[in-house]
């Protein structure tokens, strides 16, 4: 047990000692009882209150952390999204322009090997 739960006890076993063990009548004991007894339930309830309103004022706080994490993740969403049709566009060009050299290059490659046919030839004649 806790040192808390072991005080209370204590003090619990100690107050109902006293009170039994107190020279008075059994009517004055049940009656100091019942007093004791309705102390006891509206500080429970007190405290009860305390709880349920930090409760209360900790589940707005969760569903408005929830909610901003929520608009944020749906932002990086959005971003993320932008950010990668760019880059599909850019890709896109690029593959464009990387064919059209390629063609380029072939072209020339193909005007270069008939001018060497070519200059084969006439030095074979």
């Amino acid at each position: 047990m806790s040192k808390v739960v072991k005080l209370a006890v204590a003090a619990a076993g100690g107050f109902l000692a006293g009170i039994l063990l107190a020279p008075k009548s059994g009517k004055e004991t049940r009656a100091d009882l019942r007093v004791k007894a309705d102390e006891a339930k509206q500080k429970a309830k007190v405290q009860a209150d305390k709880l349920k309103d930090v409760g209360d004022t900790s589940a707005k706080t969760f569903r408005k952390s929830a909610d901003s994490a929520s608009q944020e993740a749906a932002a990086f969403g959005r971003s993320a999204k932008a950010t990668a049709e760019r880059i599909a566009a850019e890709a896109s060009e690029l593959g464009g322009e990387a064919r059209s050299r390629a063609r380029r290059v072939a072209d020339d490659a193909k005007s270069t090997a008939t001018t060497i046919r070519k200059d084969a030839e006439k030095g074979l004649k």
